[in-house]
């Protein structure tokens, strides 16, 4: 089932409405905003530690409604990898919050299963509903949610077991995996005796990354490679430096280099391109993409220019 015409509308969108090195220039200008450019961070700040599952559940909770996270419709457009092929295709969705990236992902493809992970028990409710309720979106047991604070736990054995992953790390991944497209929908959610349900194609960290304390970034990544399957994708998206966003934290939400908290105690991390591909790529990823979303939009409130700056990424995972 390939998305409709009018669906393909709705996803039209703009990437470089601007050049990114002229923001810079004009920002690294202006004395006021000279606090983002500094990687000193104040004592009063720098002692801040938040509890990072904990404030995104209460985050949340008061914004458990389907407005506050629109659909991300242009994620198609964007990683078109996602509709290739006709084989049976799983995806990690990391962090799917109400499901904004879950729902378009499910749309594009009737032979597409999406696991998706949060902190927030509560937020999983809200997105298996808003899936179930759905517009053509078939078969309920194409989204598998599940609990889990990634920051600072394992994915679970089901993703990708130690054992099967040994087995196939010695094996041609090309052949063994081929056989998975003739497998049905419920083997691929474990209803049977499978251990695992041996890795997955694509992992999408869409807005996820940047809450994560920059320490711990590397962990994620790393668990997020050993679920992929050899060949297989992360899908990076996320908040890039001198996006508007960062230009209006105060000097004292900063809490690390380009890293800020806001007042419900939630993290916010902004990415240059270097630091983007030295993360991933220490986690032994190749960098098949890399560049900076430029978007020029306006408040129609107030009629302000707002310039917004996304890190648009896909690393893969080395054939063994």
């Amino acid at each position: 089932m390939e998305m409709t015409s009018s669906s393909e509308k709705e996803a039209e969108y703009h990437s470089s409405d601007f050049d990114w090195e002229e923001l810079r220039e004009e920002i690294e200008k202006i004395p006021s905003l000279s606090y983002h450019l500094s990687p000193h961070v104040s004592a009063s700040t720098s002692d801040a530690s938040p509890v990072e599952a904990d404030s995104w559940r209460r985050f949340h909770r008061r914004h458990s409604t389907a407005r506050f996270f629109k659909e991300r419709r242009y994620l198609l457009k964007e990683f078109p990898e996602l509709l290739s092929g006709q084989d049976l295709v799983k995806v990690l969705e990391v962090g799917c919050g109400n499901g904004s990236t879950v729902l378009p992902i499910l749309r594009a493809r009737e032979s597409i299963v999406v696991y998706a992970c949060d902190c927030s028990e509560e937020i999983l409710e809200k997105a298996k509903e808003i899936v179930v309720t759905a517009k053509c979106i078939t078969s309920n047991n194409r989204f598998v949610p599940f609990v889990l604070d990634f920051n600072n736990n394992e994915f679970p054995e089901w993703l990708f077991c130690t054992s099967c992953q040994s087995s196939y790390s010695g094996k041609n991944a090309s052949s063994d995996y081929t056989h998975e497209s003739e497998a049905s929908i419920n083997s691929l959610t474990l209803e049977g005796n499978r251990c695992c349900v041996v890795g997955v194609d694509f992992v999408t960290l869409i807005f996820t990354l940047s809450a994560v304390p920059f320490s711990k970034m590397p962990y994620v990544i790393q668990k997020c490679t050993s679920v992929l399957k050899p060949g297989g994708l992360i899908l990076f998206r996320d908040y890039g430096v001198y996006d508007m966003t960062m230009l209006r934290f105060a000097p004292v939400q900063k809490v690390g280099f380009r890293e800020y908290m806001r007042s419900d105690g939630t993290l916010s991390y902004f990415f240059s391109l270097d630091v983007t591909r030295d993360l991933f790529c220490a986690a032994g990823l190749i960098e098949l993409e890399l560049e900076y979303c430029c978007v020029r939009s306006v408040n129609r409130r107030n009629g302000k220019e707002m310039r917004r700056v996304w890190v648009h990424g896909k690393f893969q995972k080395p054939m063994v």
